[in-house]
């Protein structure tokens, strides 16, 4: 069994071969590569990740995952938690990588329940009796709130036009309406 990095250790590797989904890494010391996913290669959305590396070119990787799969060893590295620059560790405590696996694990599939948008208000009317409004919004008792259409912009210009006079009167009729909505 060859020595590999401790899980979450920070080492350069070598680019080995690019793929539609990522990239396999060569790890120093050993001859086991790990792959790169390209959700992890940048903090960016990466859609082809042969744009981003090439063969042969260094980059520093973060151990982030280790699994046993069919007797094969496989391990998962990333780069978005790591500065290509100086090899700094840009995620210490592992945070983002947990977020990232929290995601994950909490996706659920909701399309097949159906979703019911209502507005009515769950509350009766003390004067009318009827569901979904108060009694001082109640509008079937005098003095209750008048709710009327809004005039198309259209018709308010041409109505301004024409009665020039009746313009204040006008003005304050539609500030008072804005002002009911």
């Amino acid at each position: 069994m060859e020595p590999l990095p401790e899980l979450y250790s920070i080492f350069q590797g070598e680019v080995a071969a690019v793929t539609d989904y990522g990239a396999f890494i060569k790890i120093p010391g050993c001859r086991k590569q790990g792959l790169v996913h390209r959700s992890h290669m940048s903090s960016c959305p990466v859609d082809k990740p042969a744009e981003m590396l090439d063969v042969g070119d260094k980059v520093w990787v973060k151990l982030i995952g280790r699994e046993v799969k069919d007797d094969k060893l496989k391990l998962s590295l990333s780069m978005k938690v790591v500065h290509q620059g100086t090899g700094k560790d840009l995620d210490p405590n592992n945070v983002s990588l947990e977020q990232d696996e929290r995601k994950k694990r909490s996706f659920r599939d909701y399309t097949s329940q159906k979703i019911t948008l209502e507005a009515v208000l769950n509350t009766v009317c003390k004067k009318c009796g009827c569901k979904g409004h108060f009694a001082k919004e109640c509008f079937m008792q005098p003095g209750g709130t008048k709710y009327s259409l809004i005039p198309e912009e259209e018709e308010e210009e041409g109505a301004a036009a024409g009665h020039e006079g009746d313009k204040k009167i006008s003005q304050a009729e539609e500030s008072s309406k804005k002002r009911k909505k």
